[in-house]
């Protein structure tokens, strides 16, 4: 009668060990740090456009493995700290940074917004990642003077670091009553791929950027 030895169960563990190894090596990084549009406020999180993305990312080759660090209600203030947090943790290669709408419904000075991005831009920018900025809009009840100060935030900052940033992202959502929860600022979880198309072109060219660079590196 034939047992398998104690050898042979070792030789299985190291390889099996090994191919975990060899696959976590290849999956990099891509880390958001972003308020309740992306922690999936009011849906079930599992189906919020930052599931979508991951699943997007492995149909389109990508190997990435998305980090969703955010909570609802968050401020630039508390995103600046878990970034700080976040990158010596994952050592992300990509970093999505989704924050500002809390800091406007909120009324904190868009001098403060502005510098808390600008800091968490240097950071991410410094550790070696790329970083997407998403601008996050304002009901219209604020009124178009504010909205364009508010707005112009994000763009100053993308020109400012010659950054990718998504300027639309509620675009085809925030304006239908139909996709938007009740309370009018939360997307419906039928909304959802319709925030991942918003931001995926933007996206997409950071991560063939960063794919670019990671070839050139390997040649």
């Amino acid at each position: 009668m034939y047992c398998s030895s104690g050898i042979s169960r070792l030789f299985l563990g190291l390889v099996l060990a090994l191919t975990m190894s060899v696959t976590q090596a290849s999956q990099q990084s891509l880390l958001i740090i972003g308020d309740s549009l992306s922690a999936g406020y009011g849906i079930d999180p599992k189906l919020g456009w930052v599931n979508l993305l991951q699943q997007r990312l492995r149909a389109e080759k990508y190997s990435y493995t998305v980090i969703n660090d955010s909570i609802s209600g968050d401020t630039t203030s508390n995103g600046l700290t878990r970034l700080r947090r976040g990158l010596k943790k994952y050592r992300p290669k990509i970093v999505i940074i989704e924050l500002g709408g809390n800091d406007g419904l909120r009324g904190i000075s868009l001098g403060s917004m502005k510098k808390n991005l600008a800091e968490m831009i240097e950071l991410v920018l410094s550790s070696g990642a790329r970083v997407l900025l998403v601008a996050v809009p304002l009901p219209p009840n604020y009124g178009n003077a504010y909205i364009k100060k508010f707005e112009s935030v994000y763009l100053s900052l993308a020109s400012q670091y010659g950054i990718c940033l998504v300027s639309e992202f509620l675009q085809g959502v925030g304006a239908l009553p139909e996709m938007m929860q009740s309370d009018g600022i939360h997307p419906k979880q039928k909304a959802q791929v319709i925030l991942l198309s918003n931001l995926w072109p933007s996206l997409e060219a950071v991560l063939k950027k960063e794919t670019g660079v990671s070839s050139a590196k390997n040649k």
